[in-house]
């Protein structure tokens, strides 16, 4: 018997099938799709009717290959959210979190509000697209859609909405809104209160797990299938991604790699201090009535930006050899802070590097390989810096990192990353996030006792890369330099 995972990434989504065999996991690909964001009107929107359409495909693609699931869950990225009126329709196309509306508003909100409030109430990193700041913007220009807003759902739980007509809110995602209490276990109305906004529109926040009801008659006569059971999983896709790590340990740190990195271990409880709002750590809400102490880094966005900037010049190169590129380019020549605010919106990222290195008193990459490395090497430092905070803040020692997501295929990073953090990394497997939300909804169904069965599973399933740290005293160097360039240090 099967069971089906969408997971919806920044830049693609996939439907894979999932089914146990005996001791293992089998998993098979069976849909995969682009997702890219839309400009109209100036404003940057997900097309999500063309996610939910091709999540139909994916359907009809498992019926034709004779898998029918008895389950099906989905998960995406964080934050985004839809508005649903009170004739059950959705209330126009939900933005995209790199949108240029939220810009000042975060300032704005934690001046009358005050960070710490804000923090000791969610325990969430302050991000500038936040789900608080996106919904404070819309209150400032008078948005109509909020005056007819019925119902709010994060992407997932509007995809959800699509398939069942069910409006529920799920547990790891809605942490991440920076609008939900863990103290109370329920969305913060004095938050929501501070920014205008009515607490009557949020639905309880259902744990992963939690059936989320059946596909609609309709959706089953347009598709020809039963009445497939869906679940809530972790639908934040790095909640799903962490339940796939593969630790033999109860703690363990990990780096959940792509378009953005987010690095952190798996807690009991939130980790709400003067010390973790000082270095803007998250607490976002986990699988297992867990929590994820993390921190997000924009990750290979800024490659991605690149390749996407080359290319419109003409310049166009995989991935893959982009990567070659760095290796012969001149090591430690120049860093950026991968997660400054000026590498956060699309478009022209050679010149904010360029930006970025004067303003430093760097001397500027000049060929692709040289950019490609200077970015390269400054995400290992990166993750070096967020791995010893987070060995800090959770008062653990680790042993090394476990890497999975699809960024474990830039086999230079995962090497790197080992050398500047001095201890192994474990990288695998890719696929983290369809695997986790597939392990959910076996725990669901009994198949798993929970998260130590699941992830011994995933063990013994997929193979796991070790790279060993080499090139000690040079990248220690290099590191100090790293530290001195960002003022967010």
């Amino acid at each position: 018997m099967s069971i089906l995972a969408y997971d919806l990434g920044a830049s693609s989504g996939r439907a894979i099938i999932g089914r146990l065999n005996g001791s293992r996991i089998v998993t098979e690909e069976i849909h995969r799709f682009p997702n890219e964001p839309v400009q109209a009107s100036g404003r940057l929107h997900w097309d999500i009717l063309r996610l939910y359409h091709e999540m139909k495909q994916g359907l009809l693609k498992a019926k034709a290959a004779g898998e029918i699931p008895s389950s099906l869950a989905v998960d995406s990225w964080a934050v985004d959210f839809g508005l649903i009126g009170n004739t059950g329709e959705l209330l126009g196309n939900p933005y995209h979190y790199r949108d240029r509306r939220t810009e000042g508003v975060m300032e704005r909100v934690t001046g009358r509000i005050g960070k710490s409030e804000i923090f000791n109430r969610t325990g969430i990193q302050f991000l500038p697209f936040n789900t608080i700041y996106q919904l404070a913007a819309m209150k400032e220009q008078h948005s109509p859609l909020l005056q007819e807003a019925h119902r709010f759902l994060m992407i997932p739980d509007l995809l959800r909405y699509f398939l069942t007509g069910e409006m529920l809110n799920e547990f790891s995602n809605a942490t991440t809104t920076q609008l939900y209490n863990p103290s109370t276990g329920s969305w913060d109305s004095e938050l929501l209160s501070g920014i205008g906004i009515p607490s009557s529109i949020f639905g309880q926040a259902v744990q992963p797990g939690t059936a989320a009801g059946t596909l609609l008659p309709s959706v089953c006569t347009e598709l020809g299938v039963p009445a497939i059971t869906v679940l809530a999983v972790g639908e934040h896709d790095t909640a799903s991604a962490v339940v796939a790590v593969p630790s033999e340990s109860a703690s363990f740190a990990y780096l959940s790699c792509g378009t953005w990195s987010l690095l952190g271990t798996e807690v009991d409880q939130p980790v709400i201090t003067a010390r973790s709002l000082e270095l803007n750590f998250t607490n976002e809400g986990g699988a297992g009535n867990k929590y994820r102490l993390l921190k997000n880094i924009m990750g290979l966005w800024i490659l991605q930006e690149l390749q996407r900037e080359w290319a419109r010049e003409g310049k166009t190169q995989s991935f893959a050899d982009l990567v070659e590129t760095a290796r012969t380019a001149p090591s430690f020549s120049v860093f950026i802070d991968p997660d400054d605010p000026m590498f956060l919106a699309p478009g022209a990222m050679t010149t904010r590097i360029q930006e970025f290195c004067t303003r430093t008193g760097q001397k500027r990459p000049e060929t692709i390989g040289q950019y490609v490395r200077c970015v390269m090497e400054s995400l290992a430092l990166q993750y070096r810096y967020v791995y010893e905070l987070t060995e800090e803040l959770s008062g653990r020692s680790f042993q090394g990192l476990h890497m999975v997501g699809g960024g474990i295929h830039n086999e230079l990073l995962c090497q790197w990353t080992s050398d500047a953090i001095g201890k192994p990394v474990w990288a695998g497997p890719a696929e983290g996030s369809a695997i986790g939300n597939l392990a959910v909804q076996w725990i669901a169904s009994g198949e798993f006792s929970g998260l130590q069965e699941a992830r011994r599973t995933i063990r013994e399933s997929y193979g796991v890369k070790t790279y060993e740290p080499c090139g000690g005293e040079a990248w220690e160097e290099a590191f100090q330099r790293f530290r001195q360039l960002s003022v967010h240090r």
